[in-house]
């Protein structure tokens, strides 16, 4: 059984690990656990494979809310977690893979009062308090990177690396550049926001859009959901005024499988630093200005502070982006060796194998099945 939720970076490193765990046993069967209407459902419609099982129970966040809504989501997950003790027995899992989100913290408790073993993978460096709070009623902790070893007992965490799908690993320079009709002549510049989008993101790339198209730059833009008709209207505007614009800048509310390609094409990204930057920027040697979301747990900050400390990537704050946005997008896309430079630094970062090494040493497929008792 597999509990995720909230955002794509909790759904799809879960997505990863289920398809490696079918590649290693076709005879798994498999179970997803999400939120009540939660963001997690249409991932899960569009992965390419089916679950055995899907269902939902109840949830809701404690951390960063007003008090009133604190309460609702305590009644929330008690709930929830009645629902959950239902799910298990029904279901009868060998083990539970928590990703993040908090229906974790539902499943996570019916799995201990069922002595169910779990694993909790944390995709980010820093623990957040969701994760925190799971820790304790799971066996292992499985890690992207060895530093998160720091923030739990000895001997709990196991590194497996970033685990990526498949049909992101599948995608190269060359079909990016063919999917998006680029010019492989003109820098590319990669802007999102994760899921939802960054407003303050996309309003600083929507301003400089022009300038940098006129400088040399083509751009994919990928908005997110909450700003789409707001910022398709901008963009349909400074492409009426600009034929550089309507040609080399490419604005979309969100993108599946093809964001594969769309990094794999890209010389520079402009993104926040959730979980998935430690996994798919080094993939694909991306290096990128990490504007962390302001109004989070700090774990944004620590991602990006990781990937900047090795040469991966710049830091810039959320407040910061209006004035200095501008200056660091031109000298970075006009200076194609330092750019060099930080793909090279990003793509030394890479841990491809995450979710199934070719030896199966310490990812996540093969340590959620060895929990299981199944020593494939």
């Amino acid at each position: 059984m597999i509990a995720a939720g909230g955002t794509g970076g909790h759904v799809y490193p879960a997505l990863a690990a289920a398809e490696a765990l079918l590649a290693l046993q076709a005879a798994a069967e498999l179970s997803f656990v999400g939120s009540v209407g939660g963001f997690e459902r249409p991932l899960i419609r569009d992965a390419g494979f089916t679950f055995d099982h899907y269902d939902e129970v109840r949830a809701g966040p404690l951390h960063g809310v007003p008090p009133l809504q604190v309460v609702k989501s305590a009644l929330q997950l008690a709930a929830g977690t009645v629902q959950a003790v239902g799910l298990l027995r029904r279901r009868k899992p060998d083990a539970l893979l928590l990703t993040g989100g908090w229906v974790g913290l539902p499943a996570a408790l019916a799995a201990r009062l069922l002595g169910v073993p779990a694993l909790i993978y944390l995709p980010d460096i820093e623990p957040g308090l969701a994760i925190r709070r799971l820790a304790p009623l799971t066996r292992r902790v499985a890690a992207t990177v060895a530093d998160s070893a720091a923030y739990f007992p000895a001997g709990k965490t196991v590194v497996t690396g970033y685990p990526m799908r498949a049909e992101m690993k599948k995608a190269a320079r060359e079909a990016g550049f063919a999917h998006f009709k680029l010019d492989a002549a003109r820098p590319t510049l990669l802007v999102f926001g994760g899921s939802r989008g960054a407003r303050t993101i996309n309003q600083a790339v929507l301003g400089l859009a022009p300038e940098l198209v006129a400088a040399g730059a083509q751009i994919i833009h990928v908005t997110g959901a909450l700003d789409w008709v707001a910022d398709s209207a901008r963009h349909a505007e400074l492409a009426a005024a600009s034929a550089g614009v309507a040609a080399h800048y490419h604005l979309f509310p969100y993108l599946h499988d093809d964001m594969g390609l769309a990094m794999a094409a890209a010389d520079l990204a402009v993104c926040r630093s959730g979980a998935s930057t430690l996994g798919e920027l080094p993939f694909f040697g991306l290096p990128a200005i990490l504007v962390p979301y302001p109004y989070a747990w700090r774990y944004q900050k620590t991602n990006a502070d990781w990937l900047a400390a090795r040469g991966a990537g710049r830091v810039m704050q959320d407040e910061e982006m209006a004035r200095d946005l501008g200056p660091a997008l031109r000298e970075l896309l006009g200076d194609r060796a330092q750019l060099e430079a930080m793909r090279a630094s990003c793509a030394a970062l890479a841990q491809p194998e995450g979710a199934e090494s070719p030896d199966g040493a310490y990812n996540l497929a093969r340590e959620l099945l060895r929990l299981a008792g199944d020593q494939a």
